[in-house]
């Protein structure tokens, strides 16, 4: 029985983990209050649930059932595992000496950046103190709810901060990753220089954000990463792992 409180007690930490970012709503703290509720159903009502596991068993369609069934989960464990892995890899992968510093855009609450976008702003403002002779992309079009682009606000931030505003230039139109990649490429091409990218966004954010930038012809992708708050990381953490899956299945 102690155990079972243990577990119980885990679970319930997990699950406000995924509740604390609240009202923020995505897939990754959904998937993941759903699959905590389902874990403290188990555990609470144990033998029920292993009554139930020995009645499907007694039959052979329902060995086949539950053989399946863990072979999934087993390869879901190690799948994340493995994207876990490559996504810290990612996000500690910085240049030794960028070639253009492209920010990615988040939400802007009327003319600020949000609380978001600023840690990737001050990450790309310490970036641009450290090589002074390098350009900045920054990228996002203006939502619905935002009074300007994306772009504008970062480029206000960091002037604001002292990075010269001849070193910042901005691509307003994207709505996507995707579309803060391809046409951040269609302004390097203008201007007649290397694709070659330093990415700046959430840590959590990189490695998806790099394939998305080598799929579109860039070999030489680096990374400088935000700070992430930790009550948003698990929530995050998992919405990148269905990012990423949907990215592996539709290419986007």
């Amino acid at each position: 029985m102690t155990f079972k409180y243990i577990l119980i007690a885990m679970e319930t930490f997990l699950l406000i983990l995924f509740l604390i970012p609240l009202p923020i709503v995505c897939s990754g703290n959904i998937a993941g209050i759903l699959l905590c509720l389902a874990l403290l159903a188990v555990t609470a009502n144990f033998s029920g649930f292993c009554t139930l596991v020995s009645s499907v068993w007694s039959h052979l369609f329902g060995k086949i059932i539950l053989i399946v069934l863990c072979v999934v989960i087993i390869a879901g464990i190690a799948y994340v595992s493995v994207l876990s892995a490559l996504m810290y890899r990612a996000q500690e992968n910085n240049p030794d000496e960028p070639n253009v510093i492209v920010v990615l855009g988040c939400k802007v609450n009327g003319e600020k950046p949000s609380r978001m976008l600023r840690r990737r702003l001050d990450a790309a403002y310490n970036a641009l103190e450290k090589h002074p002779d390098t350009l900045c992309i920054v990228s996002g079009g203006q939502g619905s709810n935002e009074k300007i682009s994306e772009a504008q606000a970062m480029k206000n931030y960091l002037t604001e901060k002292g990075i010269d505003e001849s070193r910042i230039i901005m691509e307003d139109k994207s709505t996507s990753t995707y579309e803060n990649i391809k046409f951040s490429l269609d302004i390097l091409d203008d201007m007649v220089m290397s694709h070659a990218m330093t990415l700046v966004t959430d840590g959590f954010h990189q490695y998806r954000a790099s394939l998305i930038t080598k799929a579109q012809g860039v070999d030489n992708v680096t990374a400088y990463s935000a700070y992430t708050e930790p009550r948003y990381l698990f929530t995050y953490w998992v919405r990148e792992w269905l990012g990423l899956t949907h990215f592996f299945v539709f290419g986007n």
